[in-house]
């Protein structure tokens, strides 16, 4: 039984409360911010990932999430990726005169990360980031960097982007991982920018 509620005041922000039993989140996000941060959900390095999505998309952001990680990772990480995505959606509302689309390649150190989203109303996501076998977790409790995909669907089903991540170059996780959500970031940054009054659609709507 989920219990989800979303609020939407003046401006391109949203909040949103969801209470399951494996997680209780709350977030906030404001498109037009600063990248100003504040992020907790028990596993520090996926904090710090966030961290980075709000930062490099100069978004204001919160997310407090509370999760059964006693049990596993996987329900904390997917379940603020749903609540972050449908904050997003809420913010952007008819998307009018947003730019829409963005690409970019990012590097860190040796990792080079691809990055192509659309915020089309359809949700989509190609994720082709291949981590060794035995790659360990990072941070404590462990963050398995498998993970990230978990995060970046729920992230683009709720907030109703195509969004693609490949991997061009790498080895360290760390870098991997980081340049993904750092690419990722930079794209928002650019597609949700106004530069027109028209929706950005044949159809009239995204």
């Amino acid at each position: 039984m989920t219990n989800m509620s979303g609020t939407n005041t003046t401006g391109r922000t949203a909040s949103k409360d969801r209470a399951t039993k494996e997680t209780t989140i709350e977030a906030s996000l404001d498109i037009d911010g600063t990248g100003t941060v504040d992020v907790s959900t028990g596993l520090p390095f996926f904090d710090h990932m966030v961290e980075q999505l709000g930062r490099h998309a100069s978004f204001d952001l919160m997310v407090h999430a509370q999760g059964d990680l006693h049990v596993d990772a996987h329900h904390t990480v997917e379940d603020v990726g749903i609540v972050l995505g449908g904050c997003l959606a809420e913010a952007l509302g008819d998307k009018r005169g947003i730019r829409r689309f963005a690409s970019m390649l990012l590097p860190l150190d040796e990792a080079l990360i691809e990055v192509a989203l659309d915020l089309s109303g359809r949700p989509f996501l190609a994720y082709e980031v291949e981590f060794a076998p035995d790659a360990a977790g990072l941070g404590s409790p462990p963050f398995d960097p498998q993970l990230a995909e978990e995060f970046w669907r729920a992230f683009a089903t709720a907030g109703h982007l195509t969004l693609h991540i490949r991997r061009r170059e790498g080895k360290n996780t760390h870098h991997m991982l980081e340049a993904g959500f750092k690419g990722v970031a930079r794209c928002l940054r650019d597609a949700v920018r106004i530069e027109g009054a028209a929706i950005p659609s044949t159809k009239g709507s995204l």
